[in-house]
């Protein structure tokens, strides 16, 4: 497991030096209509491994989601963080992806049946695509935004954004290709009894 996961390293940075393929990639991820499509091999890394991916891309992550210019989400990565390591989203196309919560959600981390989070709350899912081949990138940031009673009736008053790590916005569902991302609900009211929200899963839950 570690010399692959120094493969899976080393093969990162060798992409990354070469500025033509690392731009090439870049546009295809971006402008594709298929952002969203399941990875089909994902890498099984440890705890460990997939934190040390995290860390080094997540300053290039943010520069990219940053220039979606959303004031929702600015310093998101300093909102409270609810899980310890990236983790495999089956719903978030097989990537891992950190779950956070601005601090309008304050309950995000122990809500029960029933239970609803504030409006203003935000959740962002960013992401991280790892393979068995070798292949290391950012994903797409995830945001749901709890909004007034009555905005978004088809949506239970979520709104769903899907941003591209280079800041273009996938869809939106107050707004630009609001179709693009009309799936998104449709997955999580499998959570409805949870205000349409999914947690992190048990073992990789901050502080368990």
């Amino acid at each position: 497991m570690f010399l692959r996961f120094q493969r899976l390293l080393s093969n990162f940075v060798l992409v990354s030096a070469l500025s033509g393929l690392a731009a090439t990639s870049a546009v295809a991820q971006s402008k594709g209509e298929d952002a969203h499509i399941a990875i089909e091999n994902p890498a099984d890394l440890s705890k460990e491994e997939a934190l040390k991916i995290y860390k080094s891309l997540q300053r290039r992550m943010a520069r990219g989601y940053d220039t979606a210019r959303l004031d929702e989400l600015l310093n998101y990565q300093n909102w409270p963080l609810f899980n310890d390591a990236p983790y495999i989203s089956a719903t978030h196309g097989q990537r891992f992806v950190n779950s956070y919560a601005n601090r309008m959600a304050h309950n995000y981390g122990t809500m029960q049946e029933g239970d609803k989070l504030p409006v203003g709350s935000v959740l962002a899912k960013d992401s991280v695509t790892v393979t068995d081949e070798g292949n290391i990138h950012p994903g797409a940031l995830f945001v749901m935004e709890k909004m007034p009673e009555g905005t978004l009736p088809d949506t239970a008053d979520w709104r769903y954004v899907m941003i591209l790590p280079d800041g273009s916005v996938f869809g939106d569902t107050t707004g630009h290709r609001a179709r693009a991302v009309a799936y998104c609900h449709d997955c999580h009211e499998a959570v409805a009894d949870r205000d349409y929200t999914f947690f992190v899963p048990e073992e990789y839950i901050a502080g368990n």
